[in-house]
């Protein structure tokens, strides 16, 4: 059976799959699509009694009028820009898988540029790339702690994919430093008496965030903070070089691991010095990207990428819009994390042979 003939015989029930057009919308009000189009672009010529049923119809089809379309209307463009650095990262590239969905729904293309590094200098470069003929974009990546340096075209709609709450430009991310206080309050309460840390690049932002939300949670806990904090670079290699330094001390028997990249070389080099995961070592990752098929089990801080991308687009879409009506309003949007349990992370041994006896 044709989309077509889909929609007229099950236009409006339960069974309808199919996406909602003008000419639907009009079949059901009793109206011209022209109508349709008038009232969905807000125009003041129609009367109110036509608008209602227009409106009426298009809640009752679920109609949502094409972003782009009337972009294009309005002398838009029908794409937007996505700046990001490092594409072969698992949790950013789930972000900009999510954004290009949500771009596509809305009738936009994706125009990718890509930085070469987190530095203001590489991302100024790919936004004045990306910047042409675009609606707005969406900025990834960002690394830098002085966004003052980051050259935001005024006239153009942009979002950030940052969880700092203070910034003048539209930002969304995870609240990076509620996602730590989880990791470090579970493994307190498996009875460790603190927890280490292998942190991300001293320069990055969100790796700055985690290791403020670790020491508030141990400082609030009442618990010593590990005066040494191991720093890697994102990657397995840095975590890998880490776990040598874990697993060489004996007093350490819970560890926060930045990433699970890091995480997995981590839990390599424990594996080869002889360290039991989580009997002599407990380790909770970040992100929960294929954590799952880490061995053991990797317990770690879920990132909901899918519910980043989809909130980037649609700030976006709000920002282009009012571009149009009044100019930008500061919007700042934090995804809380999840503490996805896993086999990684258990009670210290010592505590589990008192359990026994």
């Amino acid at each position: 059976m044709s989309d077509q003939v889909l929609r007229s015989s099950t236009r409006g029930g339960v069974g309808w799959s199919g996406r909602a057009t003008a000419r639907d919308v009009a079949a059901v009000a009793g109206v011209s699509a022209q109508t349709v189009s008038r009232v969905a672009n807000g125009t003041q010529s129609v009367a109110e009694p036509t608008r209602q049923k227009v409106l009426a119809a298009m809640a009752q089809l679920g109609y949502a009028p094409n972003a782009a379309a009337q972009a294009l209307r309005a002398g838009r463009s029908s794409s937007i820009g996505v700046v990001a650095h490092h594409l072969n990262r698992t949790g950013e590239a789930n972000i900009i898988d999510a954004v290009c969905t949500s771009a596509r729904q809305h009738g936009y293309d994706v125009a990718l540029a890509h930085a070469a590094s987190g530095s203001a200098e590489d991302v100024n470069r790919a936004i004045a790339r990306a910047r042409q003929g675009v609606a707005g974009l969406v900025v990834l990546g960002l690394e830098t702690a002085e966004l003052a340096t980051v050259r935001i075209p005024p006239s153009l709609p942009v979002v950030l994919a940052d969880s700092r709450t203070d910034l003048s430009v539209p930002n969304v991310g995870l609240d990076q430093q509620a996602g730590a206080r989880l990791a470090v309050d579970h493994l307190l309460g498996l009875g460790h008496d603190t927890v280490h840390l292998v942190a991300g690049p001293r320069n990055s932002v969100r790796s700055r965030q985690r290791e403020q939300g670790w020491r508030e949670s141990l400082q609030a806990a009442g618990r010593r903070v590990p005066a040494t904090v191991s720093h890697g670079d994102w990657s397995p290699a840095s975590g890998y070089r880490a776990g040598f330094l874990v697993a060489d001390d004996p007093s350490i028997t819970a560890v926060l691991v930045a990433n699970d990249e890091m995480a997995a070389g981590l839990l390599r080099a424990l594996h080869e010095r002889g360290r039991r995961v989580p009997r002599d070592v407990a380790v909770v990752g970040f992100d929960d990207v294929s954590a799952a098929w880490l061995w053991p089990p990797l317990t770690s801080v879920q990132q909901d990428f899918t519910t980043i991308g989809f909130h980037l687009v649609d700030v976006l879409l709000r920002q282009i819009d009012r571009r149009d009506h009044g100019g930008p309003v500061r919007e700042s949007i934090l995804v809380p994390p999840h503490l996805q349990v896993r086999a990684s992370s258990g009670i210290p041994s010592t505590a589990e042979g008192e359990h026994h006896d």
